[in-house]
């Protein structure tokens, strides 16, 4: 009966008046100009806290937009330099015009990458959905033999992600390994929590075991007792791995887990855009969308 009430509501989330959803984003997004951004790194960095900033919008359509995506990381990749915040970034491919044209996606891609290498700054390639996976795969494995500071995203919820592990960790990659945020169809994705638990489990021992350096990026309780006990069990240290979490979400478990002495990552959003990052959220936690649901029918 739940799956069905909360089908219901995530087809109800477009009709939530945009005021409520800017209510409920303050927490999850840093605002939506680079002050406000560099504003967050710099008490998460004041908390022990590192950091990688995502410029919202994706899946733009045209050149100009892709271009203008690119001069904003640039430009963010300045300011961390000029104001010594301990930071990269995560671009999202299409928001660099993978669905317009791949060899201007690769040459936006380039810029950004030549100068956070430049300025010894990481960049994470972020996956989106099913559709993009093979292309961001492609590109990263292209980029990653001419630039070090480049990192990639696999989803468990994929089934094909236990075998792109073993293909990324034959080249000793840096992966951020989270579950997945996407609607994706069960002919393609594991519906059902434990599967996508135990795929997550999996892929991260193929990783580990292959030489890469892995992003735990949960916010799973009981996954990351259990991710950080197999690195225990394969006795790694400090230098393979972190974990990663969203801006707002449990930053009480962020707090603990930097006192136990683990590097903790966690992942800014900004801009404009930030009213379709929102909504996915909502969709992805039926819970939270319930109660901003709620929040609307008792102002009526």
């Amino acid at each position: 009966m739940w799956r069905a009430v909360d089908n219901l509501i995530v087809r109800a989330l477009p009709l939530v008046p945009k005021q409520l959803v800017e209510r409920f984003a303050r927490p999850y997004v840093a605002g939506s100009e680079l002050v406000d951004a560099c504003g967050v790194v710099s008490q998460l960095q004041s908390e022990g806290a590192l950091a990688t900033v995502d410029i919202l919008g994706e899946e733009i359509n045209s050149e100009l937009a892709a271009r203008a995506t690119r001069d904003a990381y640039l430009e963010l990749l300045g300011t961390f330099d000029c104001e010594s915040l301990d930071a990269g970034v995560s671009i999202k491919l299409t928001a660099l015009g993978l669905n317009i044209d791949g060899d201007q996606c690769r040459a936006n891609l380039r810029r950004v990458v030549t100068l956070a290498a430049r300025l010894g700054r990481f960049v994470r390639i972020d996956m989106e959905d099913h559709r993009c996976t093979d292309a961001t795969l492609v590109i990263y494995r292209e980029m990653k033999c001419d630039f070090a500071n480049l990192g990639v995203v696999l989803q468990s919820m994929l089934h094909r992600t236990v075998e792109d592990a073993a293909a990324l960790a034959s080249t000793t990659t840096n992966v951020r390994l989270c579950k997945g945020i996407y609607r994706e169809p069960a002919s393609i994705a594991y519906q059902h929590a434990d599967e996508i638990r135990r795929s997550y489990l999996d892929a991260l021992r193929t990783l580990l075991e292959g030489g890469s350096y892995v992003a735990l990026a949960t916010h799973d309780r009981d996954l990351i007792r259990a991710s950080l006990a197999l690195v225990s069990d394969l006795g790694l240290g400090p230098q393979r791995y972190e974990l990663q979490m969203l801006l707002g979400v449990l930053p009480e478990l962020r707090r603990q887990l930097i006192e136990q002495g683990h590097r903790v990552r966690v992942y800014v959003p900004y801009g404009a855009h930030w009213y379709a990052y929102c909504i996915r959220r909502l969709r992805e936690n039926p819970a939270v969308a319930r109660s901003v649901i709620r929040a609307v029918l008792l102002r009526r």
